[in-house]
């Protein structure tokens, strides 16, 4: 058996060029921009990538599924954030839909990583 080493997850990369892609934004904002949404969007954004690793290195299917779910919700909130910078035309609108591109493809490999978990629970 090949173990896949969470560096090669698909939904991982992802998620740490959805960080990369936040900071990017972040650095651009000034010290209050930061405090009132820049800190939050950031937290949320890197907080995906977070829990898909402790998922990740979880061993029962419960745990990991758990953690797969706040990745989740940490990219639903994300995106509240982002569409609040934009509202505030606080980042680009190439940078917002490059986002969203990530933010969408995240969202479709985190569900089949909480599915697959879902039929190990059936396989168990």
């Amino acid at each position: 058996m090949i173990y896949l080493q969470l560096d090669n997850l698909d939904v991982y990369k992802l998620a740490r060029d959805y960080s990369r892609s936040g900071w990017e934004i972040y650095e651009k904002l000034d010290w209050q921009q930061r405090k009132v949404i820049g800190d939050q969007a950031v937290r949320s954004i890197d907080s995906v990538g977070a829990n898909i690793a402790e998922g990740y290195g979880r061993f029962h299917y419960l745990d990991k599924s758990k953690f797969y779910y706040i990745a989740r919700g940490s990219l639903f909130e994300s995106k509240h954030w982002m569409e609040l910078l934009k509202e505030r035309k606080l980042v680009s609108e190439d940078k917002y839909v490059e986002m969203l591109e990530l933010h969408k493809n995240i969202l479709l490999k985190i569900n089949v990583l909480i599915k697959s978990q879902l039929n190990h629970k059936k396989i168990s």
